[in-house]
């Protein structure tokens, strides 16, 4: 029998009881494309298009494959709530340090 727990509090989870499943995937993102002032009809973008391909050489693209990282957490009710209300954490970093008066 698999038995789940929560990823972030550690409580094991009762095989009847909601789970939620989550799922992050980072990867590098390609530049976007400077985008001219004026437009020209006359423009061959096929041709810039292809500049564009010859200047990523294979390097790069093995630089955006190392950046690339998918992660999956296993959540418990409670965790799912506090995780939609702050997905990146940031009350945590903006949360003051309570220091003793010793």
């Amino acid at each position: 029998m698999i038995h789940y727990s929560c990823d972030l509090c550690n409580r094991t989870l009762r095989p009847a009881e909601t789970r939620f499943v989550l799922k992050i995937d980072v990867f590098v993102s390609l530049p976007d494309p400077v985008a001219e002032e004026t437009e020209d009809a006359d423009a061959d973008h096929l041709e810039e298009l292809s500049e564009i391909l010859e200047q990523l050489d294979d390097e790069d693209v093995e630089a955006q494959d190392e950046g690339r990282r998918e992660m999956r957490f296993d959540l418990c009710p409670e965790c799912h709530k506090r995780f939609l209300k702050d997905p990146l954490g940031r009350e945590a970093l903006l949360k003051p340090l309570n220091f003793s008066s010793n």
